[in-house]
């Protein structure tokens, strides 16, 4: 079978190269010149564990990018979405670029040839049942006889990405036609996961159901560390750590204690755009969602609530050091990341002296956030040595194994891992 993936960004890279790695001939369609050139060049323009090895193994063999999207959609079968779909102002799901390419596909498929396409781009329960399918039918496409339609939803973790593709703990497809199910279940088949085949509205819901779960969870704990803090006498991180050791929690780094921990909230591209995704389309539906709302209030109150602290306890004049830009710890994804948030509210405050470190991130941090105008060290030795409070924003291990270099610097430890 022949597989067709279009969008290869972080979800898109990831699952043509998982199904190259599951012997499938892979076909990739990407628009942004910058990333094609990479690819050319064997290089990814992200970083994520063993994608790049995958991509110098297969590429020209099992994989083949073009930028031509009738000699993409030529001979699959089956037709991966993996476009983004960004957080507009008012906090929706931005569909403009999915539909752009659902619509040049449309205008190269042979339907003589039954194939099918899947939604992997997370879209907000109802899209593709409202939305979608109303769209293809417009066009004079009969889903479920001229082509299928899916939404198969991701749970990549940045960091992660290549072992939750290849080993999932489970498969969820939205799909309400016979013939398109069979070809999905015939393409999973080489995952050893439970595939669960629901409807449309389903199989969207269950991706926002676990990110909001996610995103809450850390509000919950950010929320907790402000009231212990006001309270005092509370030792914060170890509260945290035997909360974990209640049996019903897995205590695996990976597992959901890591986000029932306190820090200065959560970032990244899923859970700010999903949990505000879902709260727009709640209000549609005539409902207030007050925990969504509380949620994504309080991921972001925690860090002015920090900054108010670093104001009232330090000098103007003082250098400060912000170790940390990426949203999380092995990732460089700066995308919402807290650290953008901490530097503009500190620069609002008057703090005028501020470094910043990330072990991989610097560069896209600084091209990404320029007006920021602030100091960037290459080593961790360097911006120790160059300023006078350190402040954690990432919780990168190198931070934690070094921790004898703040020996004698004020630390303001917002991720909790020293």
């Amino acid at each position: 079978m022949n597989i067709a993936v279009i969008g290869l960004g972080f979800v898109g890279l990831t699952t043509a190269l998982g199904f190259c790695e599951k012997d499938f001939n892979v076909t990739g369609y990407e628009i942004d010149d910058k990333k094609l050139n990479m690819f050319v060049s064997k290089e990814i323009p992200f970083y994520e564990p063993f994608l790049k090895e995958k991509l110098n193994k297969y590429l020209g063999n099992k994989f083949r990018i073009y930028t031509n999207m009738k000699e993409v959609l030529s001979e699959a079968e089956t037709i991966f979405f993996c476009v983004g779909t960004p957080q507009s102002e008012n906090g929706d799901a931005i569909l403009d670029y999915l539909f752009n390419a659902i619509g040049e596909s449309l205008l190269n498929i042979n339907i003589k040839s039954f194939k099918v396409l899947i939604i992997k781009s997370t879209i907000p329960p109802s899209t593709t049942k409202d939305i979608i399918k109303p769209y293809l039918e417009k066009k004079g496409v009969v889903i479920g006889k001229d082509i299928g339609l899916a939404n198969n939803p991701e749970f990549l973790r940045e960091g992660y990405a290549w072992d939750d593709f290849i080993n999932p703990d489970r498969i969820i497809v939205g799909v309400e036609d016979k013939q398109s199910e069979s070809i999905i279940k015939k393409v999973y088949e080489k995952f050893d996961a439970p595939l669960y085949a629901v409807s449309y509205n389903t199989g969207e819901f269950i991706k926002y159901l676990s990110n909001t779960l996610l995103s809450t969870l850390i509000s919950y704990s950010n929320e907790m560390s402000i009231i212990a803090d006001l309270i005092g006498g509370i030792d914060i991180p170890k509260s945290f750590k035997i909360l974990h050791m209640d049996k019903r929690w897995c205590g695996s780094p990976a597992g959901m204690s890591s986000y029932v921990y306190p820090g200065c909230g959560y970032g990244g591209y899923c859970l700010p755009k999903d949990t505000s995704a879902l709260a727009c389309l709640s209000r549609k539906k005539g409902y207030e969602p007050n925990m969504l709302k509380s949620n994504l209030i309080i991921n972001d109150y925690i860090k002015k609530y920090y900054v108010k602290k670093i104001n009232k306890e330090n000098k103007k004049t003082e250098k400060i050091g912000i170790l940390g830009l990426s949203f999380k710890p092995d990732s460089d994804d700066i995308r919402l990341c807290p650290a953008f948030d901490i530097i503009s509210l500190l620069k609002n405050e008057g703090f005028k002296n501020i470094n910043a470190f990330d072990p991989i991130s610097n560069e896209i941090f600084k091209n990404a956030y320029q007006k920021l105008n602030i100091n960037y060290f290459n080593s961790l030795d360097a911006i120790v040595g160059g300023s006078d409070i350190l402040v954690i924003v990432t919780g990168w291990q190198e931070f934690k194994e070094k921790q004898y270099m703040f020996k004698n610097k004020k630390v303001y430890d917002l991720r909790y891992i020293l």
